[in-house]
């Protein structure tokens, strides 16, 4: 039994669920809801049992001092609940933040948690983040995806009906759980340049805010998330320029990109897209919940000022500063730490399991 003495009764709440490992190439997803745990100053109100559902020989836990106390941190998911207040002319909806690690067993009680949870705190829908390494690149908008298993749900919300058959992770495992159990879900997959999966990626970050907050019909703050993506963009910009072969990669995914995307130019996106730039500047700069700066799913191609390091185009198999030989539609590529990373846009919008 579930008790949530210390959670007052929240507004119109929306879960909002990311996971570290498999589904979060670049770490976007699991940076997208730490932005909003800090901008909104979330408080934790309850954890899982990380011995139900880690092997500490995968996700170690980590020690540090504490006033010179030796304290221990353990691999788990966490919930906080933030109250956003709504905006200048935005409803207030109080959102439930799930932040952790993808588990390492127990995945159906693992996703039977996360429901009585939601459940108990009267949650009407639940969004999962992902982020997978796609044929995208960095020069571009960052491609987001929004799918569902439900086909009312994706008539209403104008998304795409999930098709993916093959391996999955926890996302798909959750979105179907939620499924069955009749609770509303929904999974937003940001594609990573495949080349520069290094995180942090705070482009697609902020594309995943962007898409959440027109899902949600919520303004959500951006904070330094663009000054951010501005640098990233710039640091891949230099480090590609030092390298033509580098150079001359990038700008076939550009050229591959602009034709698929040519047929998307119609009236109606370019209207649809219109009013997503006109809800964002609706308001004065400053508000919370404003957004920095206006847009469709991304922050603008041409983004660029001030560098981090260079290791965002490093091969970490190789060691080498370019992107790999083989077609651009060979393997799922390598997630952080080794692991099999998740598929291509091809694949589909939840090519790791959505």
């Amino acid at each position: 039994m579930i008790e949530l003495e210390g959670v007052p009764e929240l507004i119109d709440p929306v879960m909002i669920c990311a996971f570290e490992g498999w589904n979060d190439a670049g770490d976007a997803a699991s940076s997208a809801v730490a932005h909003l745990d800090r901008e909104w100053k979330g408080e934790v109100f309850a954890a899982l049992d990380a011995e139900d559902y880690y092997d500490f020989q995968v996700n170690r836990p980590t020690v540090w001092l504490d006033g010179g106390v030796r304290k221990i941190t353990w691999p788990t998911t966490r919930l906080s609940v933030v109250r956003t207040g709504g905006g200048e002319k935005a409803a207030a909806r109080d959102l439930v933040l799930v932040r952790g690690i993808e588990p390492s067993m127990r995945w159906r009680s693992f996703c039977n948690e996360i429901l009585g949870f939601a459940h108990e705190l009267g949650v009407e829908m639940v969004v999962i983040l992902g982020s997978l390494l796609g044929d995208t690149p960095h020069t571009r908008p960052v491609p987001v995806s929004g799918v569902t298993s439900d086909p009312d749900l994706a008539r209403t919300l104008d998304l795409e009906e999930s098709r993916y058959e093959g391996p999955t992770g926890i996302v798909g495992i959750l979105q179907e759980a939620c499924t069955h159990a009749g609770v509303p879900a929904v999974s937003l997959w940001a594609a990573v340049p495949h080349y520069v999966s290094q995180p942090p990626n705070p482009k697609a970050t902020l594309a995943l805010l962007n898409r959440l907050e027109d899902l949600i019909d919520l303004r959500i703050p951006q904070g330094e998330l663009p000054e951010d993506a501005r640098a990233w963009q710039l640091g891949v910009d230099q480090l590609a320029a030092e390298d033509s072969e580098v150079a001359e990669y990038v700008q076939s995914l550009e050229e591959a990109r602009d034709t698929a995307d040519l047929p998307e130019a119609s009236g109606e996106a370019i209207a649809r897209e219109f009013e997503r730039y006109l809800r964002r500047r609706d308001g004065q700069p400053g508000q919370p919940g404003q957004p920095g700066q206006p847009g469709g799913l991304a922050a603008e191609p041409g983004l660029g000022e001030g560098g981090r390091d260079g290791s965002y185009l490093r091969d970490t198999t190789s060691g080498r500063t370019r992107p790999p030989k083989a077609s651009a539609k060979d393997d799922e590529g390598e997630d952080r730490g080794g692991e099999s990373a998740p598929g291509t846009p091809e694949d589909g919008p939840d090519g790791t399991g959505g």
